[in-house]
Parts: structure tokens; sequence; C-alpha cells
């Protein structure tokens, strides 16, 4: 496929420099961007893109969430965490086959797409299922086979890690989708389970992906239990480690940031679930960045946030740190968008391929439609990207070198159709 995006009005290309380039012609040939050039190109192309009144920047990268959970939007709301999940999510979880799965994840890609997400990084279950659909849908994905000590809704404990390096085998060689080793948390999660995990990831040379510290409760519980805080496990265990991803990091002390920065091991922030589950507590990303510890935004599960929106979460995350510290300089706009992008493309290990807009990189790209009153002036397009737009601002969103959706139109999912699915796995998982 080829795409000449023409003149458009702004490009951040988020490069190191961070240039902002003016009326900007963009070619993309096959699944890589070609040209970048503030002359006009004049080539044949399948697609071409009136990009003027545009905002074109790198896609948004999720380093934290639960796809299918788009089933469960909205579905437990206002609950104290542990009811929550005790009440409503786990009984539901308990029910779910590869319809709901599927159902759950087009509705979630759908939603993603919209909302200028180019990249993902998963943990559920029916992994398999997930890699399936997103490979369909042009989708690029880190998808965490869940591992626990109790089992999973698809496997028994004794299954677990025979199916999980079945999908590892069948994957890793893919060029959307990426395996990821995820076992659920150190809470859930034995030391045998804990070791296993890695001996696999190590074996087959992915990513770990597991939350960490999401809350008070767990970090007790585990101390109870092992004498260690969750860090402290993970560092015990060997999976403290660079290819290693922790989640939320709400509940971590000062020492921690500065054992995780030394391990190299990356944190997803996702400030809105955070918040709306009220745990009390919120990774702290300005110590963290302070001793160079790689930082990502996730949105989590769509039932506990409950959009999968990174606009939303670009902009929690400069508020809420602005707000807790008293200082309105904390996490400067550009600072929060590097975190949505380039930031995310390094915790993943693929900056040099994604990430930014580059002559040479994959073609992972969003257009930003300008023509908005919340737009209008254009002081500083980084600014109204981070504390302005709205998932609905997305004009088009391009996923290696393949057009996703452009002014609404959808080329890989069917809108009418992902939406009705939904809503009918939705009511059959739910209902008494």
């Amino acid at each position: 496929m080829s795409i000449l995006i023409k003149d458009a009005s702004i490009v951040l290309t988020q490069n190191s420099e961070r240039n902002q380039l003016r009326n900007v012609d963009i070619y993309i040939e096959d699944n890589f961007i070609s040209e970048v050039s503030e002359k006009p190109v004049s080539v044949e192309a399948e697609h071409v893109i009136n990009a003027r009144g545009m905002i074109v920047l790198p896609g948004l990268i999720n380093l934290h969430t639960h796809v299918p959970m788009t089933l469960l939007r909205g579905y437990g709301d206002d609950m104290v965490l542990e009811d929550w999940l005790n009440s409503r999510i786990w009984p539901v979880e308990a029910k779910l086959d590869k319809d709901s799965i599927s159902a759950g994840t087009r509705l979630g890609l759908l939603e993603m797409i919209r909302s200028g997400t180019t990249c993902f990084l998963d943990m559920y279950f029916f992994e398999d299922i997930i890699a399936e659909v997103a490979r369909e849908v042009g989708m690029r994905a880190f998808l965490g086979f869940s591992l626990l000590d109790f089992g999973t809704p698809e496997y028994k404990y004794e299954e677990l890690f025979p199916a999980c390096e079945n999908f590892l085998r069948r994957w890793v060689k893919s060029d959307l989708i990426k395996p990821v080793v995820a076992p659920h948390a150190a809470y859930t999660c034995s030391a045998e389970t804990l070791q296993k995990s890695l001996d696999l990831a190590e074996k087959f040379d992915v990513l770990l992906h597991t939350h960490c510290s999401e809350t008070r409760n767990e970090v007790y519980s585990v101390m109870e239990k092992t004498g260690l805080r969750p860090v402290g496990v993970f560092k015990k265990h060997g999976l403290l480690c660079e290819r290693t991803i922790l989640a939320h990091c709400g509940w971590i002390t000062k020492n921690e940031v500065s054992e995780i920065s030394r391990s190299g091991s990356k944190v997803a922030h996702c400030p809105v679930s955070n918040m709306k589950l009220a745990t009390g507590g919120f990774a702290p990303v300005p110590e963290m960045l302070m001793e160079n510890v790689p930082v990502g935004l996730g949105t989590d599960g769509a039932a506990s946030n409950n959009t999968l929106d990174m606009f939303e979460t670009m902009k929690f995350t400069a508020l809420l740190h602005k707000h807790h510290r008293w200082d309105p300089c904390v996490l400067p706009a550009q600072q929060v968008l590097d975190l949505a992008t380039i930031s995310g493309a390094k915790c993943l290990g693929i900056d040099d391929k994604v990430g930014s807009i580059e002559e040479g990189k994959l073609a992972d790209i969003i257009l930003v439609n300008l023509r908005r009153p919340w737009f209008t002036p254009v002081h500083d397009p980084v600014s109204l990207l981070v504390y302005s737009a709205r998932c609905s601002d997305v004009y088009a969103t391009i996923v290696n070198g393949g057009l996703l959706m452009l002014d609404n139109r959808f080329y890989t999912l069917d809108y009418s159709r992902v939406i009705k699915e939904a809503q009918i796995q939705a009511y059959n998982l739910t209902k008494s």
C-alpha cells in the first residue's frame, strides 16, 4: 500500500530534537515512511490524504490494558475494589469463551483505532484469539499470556505453561504481533510460577509484563506472605530486569524507584484507572524520570477506566501530578506526549522502528483535525494535544503503513457489526 499525506499543517516528529514541521508532505510506501518533505512530493499513491488543517504525529502507544474487558465497561462502577472483583469481574470472567473474547477484542480495537492508538500491550486470557483478531485488523500488538497460580478461564494451572510455550512459539516471529509472558502479579503467582515465567521469557527472548504494587493491600499481603514488597519479590526471582514492564507501581518507595532504575525495568503508568478504583496511590513518575526509568502510559482495561482513550490518559497524567505536587511546571505537555509515543516505544524495545516520524521508520501515524473550537487558536500544538484534544478529533489512523481509519471510515472492521456483537456478548456474560 502507498499513502501520500499532503500539505500537513503541523508535523510533530517526536524525533530526538522534537522537531515541529510546517506544511509537509509525507510519503508512505509499503510499511515504511519513505519521505518527509517540506517540498511537494509528486508521486502516485493508492491513498492521498489532504492534511491541511491537521496535526500529524506518531501513533499513541497504550502500555497496559486488558482489551476484551471492553465488554465489562460500566459493569460495577463506583464499587470498592475487592467487592468489584469478587461480585462482578471474576464471576463474569469465569464465563468467557472464544466468542466473547473475539467480540470484546474487536470492540477494543475499534475504540483504539478511532482514538489514535496504533500499538498496545495487553494482558488477559485467550490471547491466541486476541492475536488472530489483531492480526486480521492490522493492529500492532504485544500480547501477554496471563499466568496465575489458580489457572485462568481458559486453562487449568497444569496446562498453563505448555499452552504459553505454544503461544510464544506460534507468534514469536510475527511482524505485527509480539507474544509476551505475563505472570499476573506477586500476590497471585508463587515463586515457582514466577521462575517458570522468567525461564520462558528468556528461552524465547520476549518481554515480561506484570502488575506491581497497584494497591496498599497488595503490598501488605505480599509482605505478610513473603517478607518482601512486590518489587523485592520480583528482584529475588530475577524478574526485575530489562525485559520487564511493571504496570501501576502506585505504592512504591524511593528506594524501589532506584531498584527499578538499576534493573532496567520499565513502568506503565495508569492514572485514570488508579483514580477511579481509588487505590490511593499512583506511580511517582517525576522521580522515575529523574532516575531514568523508562515510563509509558496505559489506560488499563475499560472495566476500570472506562475508556481506552490515550488522549484522556495524557491529560490526566499531566493534571494528576501537577495537582499532587502543587507544581504546575511538573510533567509539561511535551514530556507527557513523549510518554505516550517515543517513550512507550522505548519501553517495548521498538523505538528504532516506531514512536517518531522519520524516514525509514515503520509508518504508525495518526492525523488529528485542528478545525475544532477547542483547538483554536494554535499557540502550541503539543499543549493542545495534551490539554484540549478529544479522541473524536482523530481523523486518520495508519498502522504499519496500512490505513485503518480515515474520516470515520474503518477499513478493516465493520463498525455496526462490531457494536452489535459486543452488545450481544456483553448481555450474555452479565445476565443472571
